[in-house]
C-alpha cells in the first residue's frame, strides 16, 4: 500500500445520513433534530462497526459546525480544556454555531475528565458527541448523562450487511479493478460478527490475498487463509461478558440444552475462565433447581472444585457435563423465593425479639432469667417433632416457602 491508502471502511464511509446503512431509528431522531435546528448533546451508544463515528461526521457536514474530535483512550484532562478553551475564545457563541466535539470511547474518562465535560456542557460552549461500546448508565456520570439523549445503535442485519457489501463491490474503484467474484458471501458476514468495519477490512484483506493479477475469487477458505483464524468479538471485562453469561443462565433455567452450549461454547471461545462459568452455574442449582433436585446443587460445586484443579482445555468436559445436567434438571425457585419472602418481611418488621425458651443459655445469670426455659427438644418426642412456638412472640409468620 502506497503511503496515501485509505482503508475501504473509510473509502465507504457515508456522508450523508440517507446513505447510512440501518440505525432507522437514530437516524430518524437525528433527522428530526437536524430539521428543527435544536440539535442535543448525544451519546451513541452501541457495539463497533455500527456507525458512532460515522453518525458524529455526518453530523458536522449537515450541520456546517466546526468539529473537533478525541479519543478518551489517549486524552486527558488537558486535552479536556484546552477544547473547552478553545470554544470559549470562539466567535461562535450562538446556538447554531456552536462547536461539536466528539469523544470516542467516552466511556474510559475517569470521573473528574467527566465533570469538566459536564461544566462546558452545562455552560453551552460546545455540543457534546460522546460514542462508548458500554453501557453508559453504568460507565457515565448520571449528571452528565442526563443532559444527553442517549442513541443505541444495534449490530447491523444481515440484510443491511449484505447491503453494504454489494455497495463496496459495486462502487469501490479499487474493488472494480480486481473484478471481485464473492463466492461466499456469508463467510465474511461470520467474520465481520455484525461490524460493518470488521466486515470491509476482511473483504480488503481477502482480496489483496486472492488477487492473481486479474480477478480475485473469494470463498470461505481463501477468507480464513487470508484472515488467519479470526477471533469472535468477545470482551471479557465489558457489557459483551454479561450478555453472554445473561443467555447462558437463562437458557439452562429455560431447559435449552442446544442453547446453553452454544453460550458456552461461546465463552470458551472468548476465553472466558472456566471458574467463573462454574460459579455462575453454582448459583443456579440453587436458585433455580434449589428443591426440585438438590443433588444439582452438589453436582455445581463438584464442577467448581474440579475446574479450578484441572483447568482448560479438559474444563470444557466438565462444564459442559454439569450444564446439560442443570438443563434437564427439573426447576424450583420456591427457596430462592422464600429468603427474598423473608427478607422483606424482617424489612417490614424490625428486630423482634427472640422468644425466651428459644434464647442460648451459657450462663447461670441466663438460666435464672429463663432463657431457654420450656424449650421442648423435638428428639425426645415421637417421629422427632414436636408442636411449640419457634417463631416471634405474637407475631404469625407468613409462609415464606410454598412448595
Amino acid at each position: 500500500m502506497d503511503a496515501g491508502y485509505i482503508p475501504l471502511p473509510e473509502r465507504l464511509r457515508p456522508s450523508s445520513l440517507q446513505e447510512v446503512q440501518g440505525q432507522l431509528p437514530a437516524v430518524r431522531a437525528l433527522r428530526k433534530w437536524l430539521d428543527s435546528g435544536l440539535l442535543p448533546s448525544l451519546i451513541f451508544y452501541g457495539p463497533p462497526g455500527t456507525g458512532k463515528t460515522t453518525l458524529a461526521q455526518v453530523l458536522a457536514k449537515e450541520t456546517g459546525r466546526p468539529f473537533d474530535a478525541i479519543n478518551a483512550v489517549s486524552s486527558g484532562v488537558k486535552e479536556i480544556r484546552d477544547l473547552i478553551e478553545k470554544a470559549r475564545k470562539s466567535s461562535l457563541f450562538d446556538y447554531q454555531g456552536k462547536p461539536l466535539v466528539f469523544i470516542d470511547e467516552i466511556h474510559r474518562f475517569n470521573k473528574s475528565q467527566q465533570d469538566g465535560l459536564l461544566a462546558a456542557v452545562e455552560q453551552g460552549l460546545f455540543t457534546l458527541i460522546g460514542a462508548t461500546t458500554e453501557n453508559p448508565s453504568f460507565e457515565l456520570n448520571s449528571a452528565l448523562l442526563s443532559r444527553c439523549q442517549v442513541l443505541t445503535l444495534q449490530p447491523l442485519s444481515r440484510e443491511d450487511l449484505l447491503e453494504v457489501l454489494q455497495r463496496a463491490l459495486n462502487t469501490d474503484a479499487w474493488l472494480l479493478e480486481r473484478q471481485v467474484d464473492l463466492l461466499q458471501p456469508d463467510a465474511l458476514l461470520q467474520a465481520g460478527g455484525g461490524d460493518a468495519r470488521r466486515m470491509l477490512n476482511a473483504l480488503e484483506m481477502a482480496v489483496n490475498y486472492a488477487f492473481d493479477g486479474e480477478k480475485a475469487r473469494i470463498d470461505g477458505a481463501v477468507l480464513s487463509a487470508a484472515l488467519q483464524d479470526p477471533r469472535w468479538r468477545y470482551d471479557k471485562s465489558g457489557e459483551m461478558h454479561y450478555d453472554v453469561v445473561s443467555a447462558f443462565i437463562k437458557s439452562l433455567r429455560g431447559s435449552d440444552v442446544q442453547a446453553g452450549l452454544y453460550w458456552l461454547a461461546r465463552m470458551l471461545h472468548g476465553g472466558e475462565k472456566p471458574e467463573f462459568i462454574a460459579r455462575r452455574m453454582l448459583i443456579l442449582a440453587s436458585e433455580d433447581i434449589g428443591m426440585a433436585n438438590p443433588n444439582a446443587l452438589l453436582l455445581a460445586q463438584a464442577c467448581l472444585d474440579s475446574v479450578k484443579a484441572i483447568g482448560m482445555p479438559e474444563s470444557r468436559i466438565i462444564l459442559s457435563q454439569v450444564a446439560v445436567y442443570l438443563a434437564k434438571s427439573a426447576k424450583s425457585n420456591a427457596s430462592y423465593l422464600a429468603i427474598d419472602r423473608a427478607l422483606d418481611f424482617v424489612r417490614q418488621t424490625g428486630d423482634l425479639p427472640v422468644p425466651l425458651h428459644l434464647r442460648n443459655a451459657p450462663t447461670d445469670w441466663m438460666k435464672k432469667e429463663g432463657y431457654g426455659k420450656g424449650y421442648l427438644y423435638p428428639h425426645d418426642f415421637p417421629g422427632g417433632q414436636v408442636p411449640q412456638q419457634y417463631g416471634p412472640d405474637e407475631t404469625e409468620l407468613p409462609p415464606f416457602f410454598e412448595g
